[in-house]
């Protein structure tokens, strides 16, 4: 059944007192056979009454691709200048810059005191004479009904960006047209406030305001909404507010405006956009089973695309005028901590499983060769490559296969790590990446919720393990033998020369429970041989909740009033290195007197070939099921975590590279496997937060809820590539100054990285509904047009699947982790085969959908 998207104007509600309220707003829905589409009784969306006939269409070719369309007041539907074709778009942008009036960073924060402001300077330069109270008056009309009267603007055109989620109005700026008389000719001056101002519910962050005004009487071509048009078709786009933002001077100010227009007069860019759908596995045509047989041609297409490209991922953000050497900086440093630290997390972890084989030292140099190798060749440089909790999970499991048929470690190591890689180049030439088709949004945050959840629970089975050795047992002063020994011996002797046996007492902090011969007997030991521990598994739990707390302030601090805008850019980009800091110096000097668990420093050689002699043809033959188990969990979480990267959200320009990060992954676990280093792969939320950290963002307020748009991201190579280059360095930091950082620093930054992840995570804000009172509702595009209880059943379902998947993946049993992979594999059938069943196809498609 065929359906359309219509926006219908509907009357909004007139405000109280005040001029600045545009007096219309509009509502999607969707028309089928002529039929309005109602909702459902428990859906939150509302139907007007007294709708106009006038039927706005503007069109979305693509749910991910947002259209956008220009917006009148007097409900005309105003079409975008063609810049390619409409010789007066270029003409009336020449004339406005032969004679510019711009006013750069006004202070003024109503809309009359802005616009008398506007009016007077075009007079000041020269540019007309008018009646300032005269143009006044005709920029506003009176409007309301018997009851109100309030002042709206006579005419505006505002942008409004439609995608198949929904249609929004661009709240940062606004034009306003009026036709003057008295004027000779036309006349447009542009402001760009100092800070954004609320002006109404359709105009919530005003930035910028065009005023255009016009004689009455004017050719066609040049009327007042004509060179609106011009100007609005201009400001629509997000990223070129953005630019205008940094301008200093009037003259940069011009040459954006210069540059806007040859960017928007380029005939081909329709081109580049399809090839790079065409080259993403996640778009395009359906998977069908002849395209894994030509083999390399994913990776072709990738290299094909992505090699003319490379030069610009070096020089981007470098050279030309939009430089960002301070955001690449404070980029850098954020990656090397939120790198470093898992690395020795992890690291510790592999070295008690494994007693030695690959300890921190080894992971932090197989880290830094494999980033620098991923950094320099990899199709998607956002993406950061870590060895991950399941990989520390897989390695422990292989250790106990060798301690329980007396293997060698290393060579059976190194054997299943070349079976993974050959799994793995194979799923690179035979485009297996297209399963990605199959994957939904839904499925990916799924598995990106328990990898939060991961990162949770190792930060409180750490703490844990802390507070069993720690708290309720004693610890001996020393670790003299020879003195304990020596007063444990006087005290039974003691014992021994007594004719009555000792009374019982109640078991104290300092008594120790001893087996003599064969009857139980309580023992008090001196103060001087037991100290009490209860305050050092305190101190850590303090250590871990406080680097949260302060790394998750500093990080929302770019939402807050405090300070300037750059600063606080700069501080939250920052928040992670500065909480580490902090506490690690907190946990290491201020409290120098309580000794804190940190990780252990071997001494030895770093790489170490493996003997492969040792290893008999049938074991190596075994190695090929467990290579391909750990072949098909790199595979999903490679893939997920790229396309979690490389959402539209994001907005990154220059396409992904599936097929090839595969094989180069399978490459780099080559090489990891023969020097005995441990394995990686691309890690979430890492990869996203680079993303998030190299992105430029505006913010926006709809229905009282504040939305962060990303406007664009710089896509380099460097901040990820000087990131593992410092980590290389950071092996000759062992084991003075990292042993500095203690482990509840680490634990608490686990818990930052599951925090930070969850912004975006659509699952998570679907079960905070379930605590919400439906008036609390945000105004989501699911919560518009998917009815509310369909909403919380596909959130249960979600969260059945989740509970799963934390069941399998973190129960006690190792063997019972080597099947997760195929656990993971399974959600994919669920999401395409039985949820279809249970709730209807359209419904899981816009909860599937982005949210633009």
């Amino acid at each position: 059944m065929n359906s359309k998207k219509v926006l219908h104007f509907v009357p909004a509600e007139a405000p109280s007192t005040g001029r600045s309220k545009n007096g219309y707003v509009f509502q999607e829905m969707e028309l089928k056979n002529g039929e309005k589409e109602y909702s459902e009784q428990d859906s939150p969306t509302i139907i007007k009454d007294n709708i106009f006939e006038h039927v706005i269409e503007i069109s979305v070719s693509d749910g991910d691709v947002p259209g956008y369309g220009l917006l009148n007041t007097t409900r005309k539907y105003v079409k975008p200048m063609n810049f390619q074709e409409e010789v007066r778009a270029q003409r009336d942008l020449d004339s406005f810059l032969s004679q510019a009036s711009i006013l750069l960073d006004e202070k003024a924060a109503t809309l009359d005191e802005v616009l008398r402001r506007m009016i007077a300077h075009m007079v000041e330069d020269g540019h007309g004479s008018c009646n300032v109270e005269e143009v006044m008056n005709s920029l506003f009309t009176d409007a309301g009904g018997r009851d109100i009267n309030v002042h709206l603007l006579t005419e505006t055109i505002q942008g409004v960006t439609a995608t198949s989620t929904g249609v929004h109005y661009q709240q940062s700026w606004l034009c306003i047209l009026s036709n003057v008389r008295n004027l000779q000719r036309r006349h447009v001056c542009i402001t760009r406030l100092e800070r954004p101002q609320n002006w109404g519910v359709n105009c919530c962050e005003a930035r910028y305001v065009i005023l255009i005004l016009a004689p009455p009487r004017m050719k066609s071509t040049k009327t007042a909404v004509e060179l609106g048009r011009t100007f609005a078709t201009m400001f629509s786009d997000i990223a070129f507010r953005q630019r205008l933002l940094e301008t200093k001077t009037q003259e940069e100010f011009k040459q954006e405006l210069v540059s806007q227009r040859h960017q928007l007069s380029v005939v081909g860019e329709k081109m580049v956009i399809e090839e790079v759908e065409d080259s993403d596995p996640r778009r395009g045509k359906a998977l069908q089973c002849r395209d894994f047989f030509k083999a390399g041609k994913g990776v072709y297409d990738d290299l094909r695309r992505r090699l003319p490209l490379y030069p610009s991922d070096f020089t981007d953000g470098i050279t030309g005028k939009d430089r960002c050497l301070l955001k690449y900086t404070t980029t850098a440093i954020f990656l090397y901590i939120a790198i470093l630290l898992p690395a020795i997390a992890f690291g510790s972890l592999n070295d008690e499983s494994t007693r030695g084989e690959i300890d921190v030292q080894k992971t932090i140099v197989g880290q830094s060769i494999g980033g620098v190798i991923y950094s320099l060749f990899a199709g998607s440089p956002l993406v950061i490559p870590l060895t991950t909790a399941p990989l520390a999970i897989f390695i422990s499991v292989i250790r106990g296969i060798c301690d329980d048929y007396g293997l060698d470690f290393d060579a059976f190591y190194a054997c299943i790590g070349l079976w993974n890689s050959f799994f793995l180049i194979l799923g690179g030439l035979f485009n297996v990446s297209l399963m990605m088709k199959l994957f939904k949004r839904s499925t990916e945050e799924v598995i990106a919720l328990f990898i939060s959840i991961a990162f949770v629970g190792d930060a409180v089975k750490g703490t844990v393990k802390i507070f069993e050795h720690f708290y309720h047992g004693p610890t001996l002063a020393t670790t003299n033998r020879t003195v304990v020994i020596q007063q444990i011996n006087e005290i039974l002797d003691g014992i021994e020369n007594q004719t009555t046996t000792m009374p019982e007492h109640k078991i104290g902090r300092n008594m120790s429970l001893f087996e003599h011969q064969e009857e139980k007997k309580l023992v008090l030991l001196p103060e001087t041989l037991v100290e009490c521990t209860r305050e050092r598994p305190i101190l850590c739990l303090l250590l871990m909740l406080g680097t949260l707390w302060l790394g998750y302030a500093l990080y929302l601090i770019k939402r807050s009033p405090y300070l300037n805008g750059k600063i606080r850019e700069v501080v939250s980009d920052c928040a992670l290195p500065i909480s580490v800091v902090i506490f690690s110096f907190i946990g290491s000097y201020l409290f120098i007197d309580i000794q804190l668990p940190v990780f252990s420093v071997h001494d030895g050689p770093i790489f170490k070939y493996p003997a492969f002699e040792k290893l008999s043809g049938l074991t190596a033959l075994a190695a090929v099921g467990l290579g391909f188990l750990l072949a098909l969990l790199i595979f999903i979480d490679q893939n997920i975590v790229i396309s979690l990267t490389h959402v539209p959200e994001h907005k990154l320009l220059k396409g992904t590279a599936f097929h090839w990060d595969l094989m180069l992954t399978g490459f780099i676990n080559i090489l990891m496997s023969c020097l005995g280093l441990p394995w990686m792969h691309a890690a979430f939320p890492h990869s996203s937060l680079h993303a998030r950290q190299l992105a430029k963002v505006e913010q926006h307020v709809e229905n009282g809820h504040v939305y962060t748009t990303i406007v664009s991201v710089k896509e380099t190579r460097l901040t990820s590539l000087a990131a593992n280059i410092l980590i290389g360095l950071s092996a000759f930091m062992l084991p003075i100054p990292l042993q500095w950082i203690p482990k509840p620093v680490l634990y608490g930054l686990f818990l930052y990285i599951a925090a930070t992840s969850l912004d975006g995570n659509q699952m998570v804000d679907r079960m905070t509904l379930l605590l919400k009172e439906q008036t609390s509702y945000p105004p989501t595009h699911y919560i518009r047009r998917v009815p509310q209880r369909k909403v919380h059943f596909f959130t249960a379902v979600q969260m059945i699947q989740l509970i799963i998947l934390c069941a399998f993946g973190m129960y006690p049993l190792p063997y019972m982790k080597m099947v997760f992979p195929l656990l993971m594999i399974l959600l994919v059938p669920i999401r395409i085969s039985l949820l279809p069943r249970m709730i209807d196809a359209k419904y899981l498609d816009i909860m599937d959908s982005q949210y633009m």
